[in-house]
């Protein structure tokens, strides 16, 4: 049987990163989606009911699992919700707002014996794939720094005005931050402490539109970087060990092409070109291009087919969702007190 999923947005992320696989993965049947203003998923999906109310989803017995993909500052209110309405979750990123908010959804999960799948779908891309291929073979030794960026160039204001307003969900810390600190804890685990560095560059900014962000670990840096000037690209993926060093270029096709309207089927998808092959130099060799893992974000929904239909965990558990947000946390703190912060 599908499992019978509700959008809670149809907006760029409803449109570009849930809807296209949920309509594709014959797992799940797409049936509702909570539209404020306009019905515009019938657009794409004439199937798929708009409700103007949020509680229809709510209430309908019939749809097992939402998808919390609305401004960050809702997540905790529609997820709580969601849950207590008997409903499996999806919630975009930032998780919550807050480390605290992202225990108690955690806690009430357990309570009422639903699922939390938090949708880090940057795990999936292309560049990190490799990233985390070439890390887990060895071939580097031991890492002792690594510093993975979100870079774009563009100092205007993003017309949602929830990104821009000071406020819970607002700034650049919360909206490209989770995809790179949710790939430093997947791979590195959680660290001993960190330190934070928050600016304001872009003309008549409210919120912080750069930020640096260190974690520590015994025998490990990681620097987190992005903010919006940033004409010339860098290698968004630095990894340093003992035996050499591997860079990678940040050029994962699924978001261009999704946003173009393609959909995430066949061979070539998912594909890098040649030229954006990470660079891997062993000391003592030569350096050499590594061919690009295939970016695959169908692997995010799978899980949750499976988590539900069978017995897999998720893959993007909610325990993850609240480490990021320790670590946001932490940044916040050490940014406004200009100091390391323990995690301990």
């Amino acid at each position: 049987m599908a499992i019978r999923t509700a959008l809670l947005s149809f907006g760029m992320s409803g449109r570009v990163f849930h809807a296209p696989f949920i309509h594709l993965h014959p797992g799940f049947t797409l049936v509702s989606c909570w539209e404020r203003s306009q019905p515009n998923i019938q657009s794409f999906y004439p199937t798929v009911e708009s409700v103007s109310d949020m509680n229809l989803i709510l209430n309908d017995p019939n749809i097992d699992l939402i998808i919390v993909n609305t401004p960050i500052y809702t997540h905790f209110e529609y997820a709580q919700k969601a849950m207590e309405a008997g409903k499996h979750i999806v919630v975009e990123k930032a998780f919550t707002s807050f480390y605290s908010e992202a225990i108690a959804l955690e806690k009430l999960a357990k309570e009422k014996g639903k699922q939390i799948f938090v949708y880090q779908n940057r795990r999936l891309d292309s560049d990190f794939l490799t990233v985390k291929k070439v890390y887990e073979s060895g071939v580097l030794g031991e890492i002792v720094e690594a510093e993975f960026h979100f870079d774009r160039f563009n100092g205007a204001q993003s017309p949602k005005l929830h990104k821009e307003i000071p406020g819970p969900g607002a700034g650049i810390v919360k909206d490209l931050g989770p995809h790179i600190i949710d790939q430093a804890l997947y791979l590195f685990g959680k660290p001993d402490a960190v330190f934070a560095d928050f600016r304001m560059t872009r003309p008549e900014t409210q919120v912080e539109d750069l930020f640096e962000i260190l974690l520590y670990y015994p025998s490990l840096r990681v620097r987190l970087k992005a903010g919006y000037y940033f004409k010339e690209p860098i290698p968004a993926y630095q990894l340093h060990g003992k035996k050499g060093s591997f860079l990678k270029v940040r050029a994962d096709k699924q978001e261009p092409d999704l946003v173009a309207g393609l959909l995430p089927q066949g061979e070539d998808w998912g594909t890098e070109q040649a030229e954006a092959f990470g660079l891997l130099h062993i000391d003592g060799q030569e350096p050499i291009r590594i061919p690009s893992e295939k970016g695959d974000y169908m692997q995010f929904y799978n899980n949750v087919h499976e988590t539900l239909a069978a017995s897999a965990k998720p893959a993007v558990s909610a325990q993850d969702g609240a480490l990021c947000m320790q670590v946001i946390d932490a940044a916040f703190t050490s940014a406004s007190e200009q100091r390391v912060i323990s995690l301990s």
